[in-house]
């Protein structure tokens, strides 16, 4: 199972661009999965002080909220660095290698656009409620930037990573959707 998963990951040779790439995802995949540990053990400090205490919470629902959807953006790089997106290579495995490689390089340009946009579109909304001091609408009142600056991190951290796979095919590193020319 490991020796599957591992050629599965994203291939960075000797390429410094491209393992600092890679060690930045893996960061971002420790840190989501920090943030999955402690939803949950917010959780559970929950349903202890709702069920057995009888007491009300205040906080913990809504940190649970944001937490779960900052790890989600957060772990995006890590999980496009372990090609663990949902994946149909009918039409690649079809092709000859050299539209194969087309075709990777127009769908990583295409992924590299919609990725920019959305961090553009990320930041922009990060910067209005931080610009208008926008605060939930809840007893604990967060200041929305803290949870929405989620949204340019992980947007620019996926474009990072988008960015080092489109070089490592460029570069012949890796494989057009790690098919090797058959």
């Amino acid at each position: 199972m490991s020796g599957q998963l591992q050629s599965r990951v994203a291939k960075t040779g000797d390429n410094r661009f491209l393992r600092a790439v890679s060690a930045l995802s893996t960061l971002a995949g420790w840190i989501s999965a920090g943030m999955i540990v402690t939803a949950v053990a917010i959780t559970c400090q929950m349903i202890y002080v709702r069920f057995v205490l009888n007491g009300s919470t205040v906080w913990q629902t809504e940190a649970v909220i944001y937490l779960v959807i900052a790890a989600t953006l957060v772990g995006l790089p890590y999980v496009q660095r372990l090609r663990g997106h949902v994946n149909v290579d009918l039409i690649p495995l079809a092709l000859a290698p050299r539209p194969r490689f087309v075709l990777a390089c127009v769908t990583l340009s295409l992924s590299i656009a919609i990725v920019a946009l959305m961090l553009w579109y990320g930041y922009e909304y990060w910067h209005f409620a931080y610009d208008r001091g926008w605060r939930s609408d809840t007893i604990w009142g967060v200041r929305l930037w803290i949870p929405y600056l989620a949204l340019p991190i992980g947007f620019a951290l996926l474009l990072l990573q988008l960015i080092a796979d489109f070089v490592a095919l460029i570069l012949k590193i890796e494989a057009p959707f790690g098919l090797e020319d058959v």
